[in-house]
């Protein structure tokens, strides 16, 4: 069987009626929304059947059905599957409340499938489906300008902690002149924040690429802050505390970030 969600389906589609569409995770694969592991690694492909007629009865796939007029397809090269924004409604029953958000990062941000006002009005159509006040929820905490699922989870880190919402993927411009794009910033504060994926340590052009930009915008009194996935996680409230006085004391430009009491210590 083909690992991919794409190998899957291409697999399943001569098999399928004009009516039935993949859906659901099959889709999200499709249209590469970032998934939990879990889900990725299931190989059963989700098919709806739109209209009457009886779902798909195969082995190796999920069959759903829902009425006309509620889903929109699209093509997507391999096969006809619902459109992404009904892919985000469907998706409301598997993903916890901060996966949907990832997930709508993705569609609004840096994929670029759809728009939040798209996936509002796919929630409108989708009245009654389960996992909806998730979806709801979700809607409420998705930005358009992230570019990973990282960079969305420590904006979600730093504005459940208390701080205001960042600027994404900001533009750090000195006296006309453009410095940097950084992953988060709170401009007022000169603060940047870059979220580093393992690439930025084992990639040899994209870590030399990372010590320039911190240099750069050192040399213009912004204060750059590297967070890595224990931010987000296990370290989450000490990086929040860190952001917050960094925050406290960078109206004037620049930052003194000795902590108070004297020097750190590290066991």
């Amino acid at each position: 069987m083909p690992s991919s969600a794409e190998g899957r389906a291409r697999a399943l589609a001569p098999r399928l009626r004009k009516d039935q569409v993949f859906s659901h995770r099959t889709a999200a694969g499709i249209l590469g929304i970032p998934l939990p592991h879990g889900l990725e690694r299931d190989p059963r492909v989700h098919v709806t059947t739109i209209g009457t007629d009886q779902a798909l009865r195969v082995r190796g796939a999920i069959g759903h059905r829902t009425r006309a007029g509620r889903v929109r397809t699209v093509f997507s090269g391999t096969a006809q599957l619902t459109h992404p924004a009904d892919t985000f409604v469907m998706l409301g029953p598997l993903l916890s409340l901060d996966e949907l958000i990832v997930a709508g990062d993705a569609l609004v941000g840096w994929l670029g499938w759809c728009t939040i006002e798209e996936l509002v009005s796919a929630v409108r159509r989708h009245r009654g489906s389960r996992g909806l006040r998730t979806v709801r929820a979700a809607l409420r905490e998705i930005r358009p300008g992230s570019r990973s699922p990282g960079e969305t989870r420590l904006r979600l880190v730093l504005t459940r902690g208390g701080l205001p919402e960042p600027a994404l993927n900001h533009d750090v411009v000195e006296d006309g002149r453009w410095v940097a794009c950084v992953d988060l910033a709170f401009p007022e504060a000169r603060i940047a924040i870059e979220y580093e994926s393992d690439l930025h340590r084992t990639d040899a052009r994209t870590f030399r690429k990372d010590l320039t930009r911190g240099e750069l915008l050192k040399d213009v009194g912004w204060w750059l802050v590297r967070a890595t996935a224990d931010d987000v996680d296990v370290l989450a409230e000490a990086f929040v505390r860190r952001v917050r006085r960094l925050v406290a004391t960078g109206a004037d430009g620049r930052h003194d970030i000795r902590p108070q009491g004297g020097p750190r210590t590290f066991a």
